[in-house]
């Protein structure tokens, strides 16, 4: 019985601190968020955390976003897994009777047709799932071409069509599509400790007292349960400040000029609640030239996108020697940034790199390359041909998929040249902005070696590593041009392989 209290304690301060994350974004500066709801009143269904925005934010669809309604899901451990039957199963949500789709389905009812709803849990989606294929890696909404691809109910998208179909006792696929379009599920989401820390990184940034890291408590948890209980669950901006003063939250100073110019480069929209970080006329938005993660059909790569990238850059040059760099943007476009903004440039860059534990600014001088390891090289030889490959696994393993592509079609590549780091690949590998410049480094080093005795060589890069480490290694362009630089096809739904995208002379 205690075990059940503590559990249901810790699911309680979960929602809430989903909430704050959410509720801190009302401060930011060029914030689009202007309403955050704690146990809204409405619509029943997907109503622990809402989020309202004014303008309305894009995403990966053509409509923009105005509400965001959240279902919150909190469990005592993280083993647990889920497919697209538990979406129709009661008790995978605690329910009596009602299922997360059913749920859905009244939500969908009184909701503004503009709403996304979300499913956040902090299990993860199993292994060989159709969900797992339905699940967008752009902003983690569900992929409505693939769930409704024309095939029939005994394929294997079928199968999910029908049981979703019949449990919800709809007449066809028209009617099932109106209900789950606009489904996010965000799954393996942040442990109660990772969202504590992200809560007080935002208090700071916003000017809030954060809570000190010993305390055994974390006094927000207890603060959104009082705001329901005196009905003020709903907050804007100036209740938001009103409710912090009130509470000695607020801190009150005059606020340093920040010598770096925040500049941000978006090639797509991942699935933060919202879009802070740079003004709008530091934002190059290239979203209408993609469709998710893929190009527009008629776009290119070196055509369409290169120049737009090249002048925002320089541009901003212009304007500031110092620049801090927000890349939600292929890493093709980062590797180009790197280039334009490259080691004899004379600017100071600091770079905005998101994980799990929120975003942290990476600089090459952070101190980080101590904690970190180098990569461990393998050179394979594939041919005759003069031109080299290489495969850069850090945050995924990329080897594999570089030398299938290099098989089919690269037959000018005689040489795969495969780093990798000890510990394997993993989405904390590199330990920050100076453990990125060196890990670079090594890499631009290796290929200079290789290629010094034929400097016609091309170098083919296949890379599955952070932003911030492809900027760095496009720093060194001079020393591995002339190369081209590759994009995977992360959420599979096109080709399932390497692109090219920039060649760089």
């Amino acid at each position: 019985m205690a075990d059940a209290v503590v559990a249901r304690w810790h699911g309680d301060n979960y929602q809430a601190r989903v909430f704050w994350e959410n509720a801190f974004n009302l401060l930011m500066p060029h914030s689009c968020v202007v309403e955050v709801a704690f146990e809204a009143d409405g619509p029943k269904a997907f109503d622990d955390v809402v989020v309202r925005y004014d303008p309305p934010v894009a995403r990966s669809g053509p409509q923009r976003i105005s509400a965001e309604y959240h279902q919150v899901k909190w469990h005592v451990q993280t083993g647990g897994r889920f497919g697209y039957e538990d979406f129709t199963d009661p008790d995978f949500i605690g329910a009596q009777s009602v299922s997360l789709l059913e749920r859905l389905q009244q939500a969908r009812r009184t909701a503004p047709a503009s709403a996304h709803f979300t499913f956040l849990t902090t299990y993860r989606i199993k292994d060989g799932d159709p969900l797992a294929e339905l699940v967008s890696g752009h902003d983690r909404t569900l992929l409505i071409e693939r769930l409704f691809d024309g095939t029939t109910d005994r394929s294997r998208m079928g199968k999910v069509r029908k049981r979703w179909r019949e449990h919800l006792r709809l007449a066809n696929d028209d009617e099932l599509r109106a209900v789950v379009c606009g489904l996010r599920v965000l799954d393996g989401y942040r442990s109660l400790e990772e969202l504590r820390a992200e809560i007080n990184l935002k208090a700071q940034v916003v000017g809030v007292l954060a809570c000190n890291a010993a305390n055994s408590d974390f006094r927000f948890d207890e603060l959104a349960r009082q705001l329901k209980v005196r009905q003020l669950s709903a907050l804007n901006r100036e209740l938001l400040l009103q409710l912090c003063r009130e509470e000695g939250l607020l801190v009150e100073r005059t606020p340093e000029p920040d010598p770096f110019l925040p500049i941000a480069i978006r090639s797509f929209l991942g699935p933060s609640a919202d879009i802070v970080g740079a003004a709008p006329e530091d934002t190059l938005l290239l979203t209408d030239d993609f469709r998710q993660r893929y190009l527009q059909d008629g776009r290119e790569w070196q055509r369409d996108i290169r120049p737009k990238v090249e002048s925002f850059l320089r541009a901003a040059v212009k304007r500031s020697s110092k620049l801090r760099l927000i890349l939600d943007a292929h890493a093709s476009i980062a590797f180009l940034a790197g280039a334009v903004l490259d080691l004899k440039s004379g600017l100071e860059t600091q770079l905005v790199q998101k994980g799990r534990v929120g975003a942290r600014t990476w600089r090459a001088d952070d101190g980080s390359a101590a904690n970190g390891a180098r990569f461990e090289v393998a050179e394979e030889q594939l041919g005759g041909g003069q031109d080299v490959a290489l495969a850069i696994s850090v945050s995924q393993p990329a080897a594999a998929q570089a030398r299938s592509y290099v098989a089919a079609q690269l037959p000018d590549v005689g040489k795969l040249i495969s780093f990798a780091l000890p510990s394997g690949p993993g989405q904390q590998s590199v330990a920050g902005g100076e453990h990125a410049a060196a890990l670079a480094e090594q890499v631009s080093n290796h290929v200079r070696t290789v290629t010094a005795d034929d400097p016609d060589a091309v170098v083919h890069i296949f890379a599955a590593a952070p932003n911030s480490l492809l900027f760095y290694l496009g720093q060194h362009h001079q020393a591995i041009a002339p190369c081209i630089v590759y994009e995977f096809d992360f959420d599979r739904r096109a080709h399932k392989t390497y692109q090219p995208s920039f060649v760089i002379d």
